[in-house]
């Protein structure tokens, strides 16, 4: 398996990874309904492709040459910068959208994440955010999703970030996550995140329950 930095020319081959596979099975797009399996959403298209511009993003790519999936995208982790404002304004713009699942999600994540002011926590200026992670379903179990998120922090360390973070929405991610020495900072159950009414807004299905919001330092040997 090679891993590297998704350049321009990737870029729709990523787009058609994901809907294969995480734009269906996300916990929240499946609990919204916002895809099926193996098709688009604009704005979703449009989240990803904006990630994937900060140049910050990693594919593994299956290089065995005797594979018959030779030269397939066997997973992808979306990176982005995130600097003070940025999901603020993002929340603002959320409201012209015309795509209300797009929409329940992402006020659900934007919200959850204003909760607390992580660059004042963690005194930093920007945060090396991981947006998407992602396997396609032919390759789980062999230790991919690990390795991306293990080069992606390489990526972050090389890029002089202070901090990560990440909004796990599944049960899997967060594992990942933790056994790559990621903490949890806050979470949200989905059972208690509820309309005026009472009504649950996401109805996610088991084994996922909740959302965390998780977060990992990097320590450089100069810092005091």
């Amino acid at each position: 398996m090679e891993y590297k930095l998704i350049s321009v020319d990737y870029y729709e081959r990523v787009i058609d990874h994901l809907r294969g596979n995480f734009f269906a099975d996300e916990p929240l797009n499946r609990a919204a309904g916002l895809c099926q399996q193996g098709g688009g959403n604009r704005e979703l298209e449009h989240h990803s492709l904006a990630t994937l511009q900060d140049q910050l993003s990693i594919m593994a790519v299956d290089e065995r040459k005797d594979s018959v999936n030779y030269g397939q995208i066997a997973g992808v982790i979306l990176n982005g910068v995130l600097r003070s404002g940025d999901t603020e304004q993002a929340l603002d713009k959320l409201q012209f959208s015309c795509d209300s699942n797009y929409k329940k999600i992402f006020e659900l994540l934007y919200r959850h994440s204003l909760q607390v002011d992580l660059f004042a926590r963690y005194n930093v200026q920007r945060i090396f955010d991981v947006r998407i992670l992602s396997v396609d379903s032919r390759y789980r179990g062999q230790g991919i999703a690990k390795e991306l998120v293990r080069r992606a922090e390489q990526v972050a360390r090389e890029s002089g970030y202070h901090l990560l973070k990440a909004d796990a929405t599944g049960i899997f991610s967060q594992k990942i996550l933790r056994s790559q020495g990621f903490e949890a900072f806050s979470e949200q159950l989905y059972a208690k995140y509820r309309d005026d009414e009472g009504r649950i807004i996401l109805p996610v299905e088991a084994p996922h329950i909740k959302l965390q919001l998780l977060t990992k330092e990097l320590k450089y040997e100069n810092d005091h």
